[in-house]
Parts: C-alpha cells; sequence; structure tokens
C-alpha cells in the first residue's frame, strides 16, 4: 500500500480525506501503531477516541480493526475532545491511545495523534512509524482482543469539579465552533456556577457557522459581540478537537495564548516561587519578562504540543502555552494540553477577585504585533525557505536569529519570526515591536526576503 509520506508531520498525522487518507489507510496506520507498542505494553491496551469530522467515526472504526487484527485490546471512548483521550492516557489502565481528528484544519483533513505511555510521540518518533506503516510487517493476534465502549466525560467532569472552585457567578459566553468541546465545556462552566452563553456548541463536522480556530479574530466576531453586547465576564473559543483554546475579554478584545500565560504564571507563581514557565517562539518578549519580574523561570521553547509536553517534562514546568492557544497545566492537573481545562481556571482565576481580565492585563507593556501571517509554498520548499532567510539575516545583515524553531530574527525594539508550518504546506510569520511602524518596517523586510525566495 502507497502511503503519502507527507502525512507524517513533525507532532502528529495530518492528510486530506479521501486523498491521503481512507478507511484502508487507517486500519494500516492501526496495525502500524500495534506494532510501534511492541515492547511498551504492559496493559496490552490503548484508548481510541475521535472528533467530529465527517469521516473520522469511520476512520476510528478501520483504526480500531487495524489495532485489534495485531493483538491489543481498545477503550473506545467514542466522540469527545483530545483532551478527553489524554485524560485517559492517565486514568484508564492503558500503555497508550489515539486520537482521530485534524484539530482545527478545514473540515476535508484528517488526522491522528499518536500518544505512547502518557505522552504524544513527535519528529523521528513518528516517522518511525510511517516507515512500520510502509513496510507492512504486522504482528497477529494469537488470542481473544476485547473493545470496550466507554464513557469517560462523567469522569473528567468529576475531576475538575473536584480541583476547581469559583468564589464569585460569572457570565461566559462559549462559542465551540461545531467542534466537540461544547458538549463538554458548558456543562462544567454551568457545574462551576456560571451564566454560560452556548454559540455553536452542538457537533457538526461541515463546520457551516466559522472556521474551528478561536485565535483568528474573523472567527470570533459573533462571540466578540455577544461578549458586548451580553457584558459578559470573558468569551471561550474553543478549536475543533478542544485542546487550543481562545479568549475574548470583557471589551470584546482578544486575548491571545501569550498573554493569557501571563495571567496564569502570575496565579501560579504566587503558590509555587521560582516555577519554571514556558513559552514558545511566536510569544512576545512582554511574556518571558513578566515571568521572571514574578520570580519564575522563563523559557523559550519550539512550538508544537508534542514538543511543548516533552520540554515541560525536561524542565519540571509548572505551566506551558502557545501563541495559538494551547495551554499546558502541570500545576494541579496532568501537563496536556487541555482548553476546557484552561477556560476552568482561567474562570477560577477571575473569580478569585473584582478585577475584570482587561484591568488585570492592563499592566503589560504595550508592544505592537501582527496577526499570524500564513505565507502559502510547496511542502517540499517551507524548511529551505526558512534556512535561506536565516543564513541571509545572520550572515549579510549581522542580527541576532534564535534558530531553536525556524528563524525569531531580534532587534533591539522588536522581533521577526518565521517558520515551517508543521501541519500545512506554509510559512508562518509574526512580528512585534514597540511601535506599528517599527512592526510594519520588520514585517515588510521578512516577507521581501521571503518572496524573493518563494
Amino acid at each position: 500500500m502507497q502511503i503519502n509520506p507527507q502525512i507524517f508531520r513533525e507532532y502528529d498525522i495530518r492528510g486530506i480525506a479521501g486523498k491521503d487518507l481512507s478507511e484502508e489507510v487507517y486500519e494500516r496506520l492501526g496495525k502500524a501503531y500495534a506494532a510501534y507498542m511492541r515492547g511498551k505494553t504492559k496493559h496490552r491496551t490503548v484508548v481510541v477516541a475521535r472528533d467530529g469530522r465527517l469521516t473520522s467515526k469511520a476512520f476510528s472504526a478501520a483504526a480500531i480493526d487495524g489495532i485489534t487484527a495485531c493483538g491489543l485490546n481498545v477503550i473506545d471512548i467514542g466522540e469527545v475532545p483530545t483532551p478527553l483521550m489524554y485524560f485517559g492516557l492517565f486514568n484508564l489502565p492503558v500503555d497508550g491511545g489515539i486520537m482521530i481528528t485534524a484539530s482545527h484544519n478545514p473540515k476535508e483533513y484528517n488526522g491522528m495523534k499518536v500518544a505512547a505511555g502518557d505522552s504524544t510521540i513527535h519528529g523521528s518518533e513518528i516517522q518511525k512509524l510511517g516507515r512500520i506503516a510502509a513496510e507492512g510487517k504486522f504482528p497477529e493476534a494469537r488470542g481473544p482482543v476485547t473493545i470496550t465502549r466507554m464513557d469517560l466525560v462523567p469522569k473528567y467532569l468529576k475531576r475538575v469539579l473536584s480541583d476547581v472552585k469559583l468564589k464569585r457567578k460569572l457570565k461566559v459566553v462559549v462559542d465551540a465552533g461545531n467542534g466537540v468541546g461544547g458538549v463538554v465545556a458548558v456543562p462544567l462552566f454551568e457545574s462551576l456556577g456560571c451564566e454560560v452563553i452556548p454559540l455553536y456548541c452542538d457537533v457538526d463536522g461541515t463546520f457551516p457557522n466559522h472556521h474551528p480556530d478561536p485565535t483568528v479574530p474573523k472567527n470570533i466576531t459573533k462571540l466578540i459581540a455577544t461578549v458586548k453586547r451580553l457584558k459578559a465576564d470573558c468569551g471561550i473559543g474553543l478549536d475543533g478537537d478542544t485542546d487550543r483554546i481562545g479568549v475574548v475579554d470583557d471589551t470584546g478584545e482578544l486575548i491571545y495564548g501569550d498573554k493569557l500565560l501571563i495571567l496564569f504564571a502570575r496565579s501560579i507563581l504566587k503558590v509555587k516561587p521560582g516555577a519554571t514557565v514556558i513559552g514558545e517562539v511566536k510569544c512576545s518578549r512582554s511574556l518571558f519578562e513578566d515571568v521572571a519580574k514574578h520570580g519564575g523561570r522563563p523559557i523559550m521553547g519550539k512550538t508544537g504540543h508534542s514538543l511543548i509536553k516533552a520540554a515541560m517534562k525536561k524542565y519540571k514546568a509548572q505551566v506551558a502555552g502557545e501563541m495559538s492557544g494551547h495551554m499546558f497545566f502541570k500545576h494541579r492537573w496532568y501537563g496536556f494540553d487541555d482548553a476546557i481545562y484552561a477556560g476552568a481556571r482561567l474562570l477560577e482565576f477571575l473569580a478569585s477577585g473584582k478585577k475584570t481580565l482587561h484591568q488585570h492585563l492592563a499592566d503589560v507593556p504595550r508592544t505592537y504585533v501582527t496577526e499570524e501571517i500564513r505565507i502559502e509554498t510547496e511542502e517540499s520548499k517551507k524548511f529551505a525557505i526558512v534556512a535561506q532567510a536565516t543564513k541571509y539575516f545572520q550572515k549579510e545583515l549581522g542580527l541576532k536569529v534564535n534558530t531553536i524553531d525556524g528563524a525569531r530574527i531580534e532587534f533591539a525594539d522588536g522581533w521577526g519570526l518565521l517558520r515551517a508550518s508543521n501541519t500545512s504546506p506554509v510559512l508562518v510569520m509574526r512580528c512585534e515591536a514597540d511601535t506599528p511602524q517599527r512592526m510594519r518596517e520588520i514585517q515588510k523586510m521578512i516577507e521581501k526576503k521571503v518572496k524573493e525566495l518563494n
């Protein structure tokens, strides 16, 4: 069987359903996963979950067929947010798990997030899984296997409610973007004592109302308008599989992941002085400076949920986050990215005093930052373009370039980032500066070079 090797990305599997992905491919991936797990199993059991995309149910069934054909048992927790699969890794007798999802990608995509033990695999391990799938040498079941259907949502809700308490009632608008998160987040936030106004919380894999990425302003216009109209304390947007959060403050302003992480870091540093906080290369300087100012240890890491989780273990971080809205709590939680739990922690933080969300961030120095700029290119060219740009800015212009993940080009009064997306054939760019004019200058400088190279 020919499988497009480009579906095996840095930290998960992504492709177009019907073109790159089919039930036959998923059965093959299930078998490859079972082979990959040889020598890593204690319970001979894995957890499987899926999002609400139109192809996910059939793809999940095919993957389960592949896994069980190779002798592993499956606990199937059905259509749930990705964090529920992660929760299962820590709370079920399993050796790993897979989530059938393409996260916030357009509706024609699907994919798979893969876990061994309690961690998602990435990089060379994803490529290893791809090689196993291509070679086609799989173990065969030598005895009976089981498929157990389980509703894990009640256990998840009970665990969060035992951890998070609100000191006052809040009004919150929740926009699930027709992904799988609303059916869990809305009852949870209501159980915490909030008045919840739901938007697009029914699951619909065609995403008829807006693209399920709550960190893009055009996708949350209704959320912003509703927060302002109803004078809500905040708005919470969830992405397609609910591992990413977008937040709107009481004035209707979108709060990006780095600003959100500032709030979470401040609250944790009060009870865990000196704690390590991890941001990624797209985060503002303000984040790293604020963490240090409040006595924490800031670390800049690579973008990518699997890479952040690995860094958290390495540096024993209490909390981490990405601009894209992945939020990871080790403090009082498990260390995986979970938009629902992050939302609950945000509500707890807000309810602890009388300040509004906007007021909490008023003392963060004002900088000017572009939205995430996505430049289309070819999958085979994207990493080479970043490498050539890095050489240009370092060697020819003599600038300091942080190459931990792409090229973060540092200026005295700002920075510009250029990196290859690990999930799409695009280059991702972001710029920040002390003034709007300088931000645009940095942006134009990088865009000009990329245009030459692309």
